[in-house]
Formats: structure tokens, C-alpha cells, sequence
């Protein structure tokens, strides 16, 4: 319950309007019990930085999959990248 009115304030400040807020927290509900500062501000600091997105994209990756903002940065999200790079060509 702490974390529920500064996690929907900090989707909302991704660019999220209330039924995307609603729809990734109802989709990902352990996405309450991330710490932002730990979790979720690395993951979508990440995002920014490495893949080059903007905010609105961020929001609507969230969106489509609540899920990724959860992963672990070092053991799933860059390792992931990293070989959708390398074997693929992609991103």
C-alpha cells in the first residue's frame, strides 16, 4: 500500500494515462513491490540510455509488456539485448 500511490505517480510521469496505469498494474501487480530508486528507475534509465528510446516509447514498452520493467538488468534484460544483437542483427 506505500507504494501504491508513488508507483502510479511515477507511471503517470512515464507518460502513462490512468487506463495504461490500471492495465500494467493489474497485468504485473508484483510491479508495487519494486523499489523505484533499485528497480524500475535503472530499468527505464536503461532503456533510454542504451536503446535509445524516448519517454513515450518506454511508456507504451511497459504498457505492452509489464513484465520487463521487473526483469533484472544484469541477468535478463542486457544479456537478452545482447544476443537479439549479436545472433539476430536487431535493436
Amino acid at each position: 500500500e506505500n507504494n501504491l500511490k508513488p508507483t502510479v505517480q511515477w507511471l503517470k510521469d512515464l507518460g502513462m494515462d490512468d487506463s495504461e496505469v490500471v492495465k500494467v498494474i493489474a497485468s504485473h501487480p508484483r510491479l508495487l513491490s519494486h523499489h523505484q530508486e533499485e528497480n524500475l528507475r535503472p530499468s527505464v534509465q536503461w532503456l533510454k540510455e542504451d536503446l535509445g528510446m524516448i519517454g513515450s516509447q518506454v511508456a507504451k514498452v511497459i504498457v505492452q509488456f509489464p513484465s520487463l520493467i521487473g526483469c533484472s538488468l544484469e541477468e535478463n534484460l542486457k544479456p537478452t539485448v545482447q544476443w537479439l544483437k549479436k545472433d539476430f542483427g536487431m535493436i
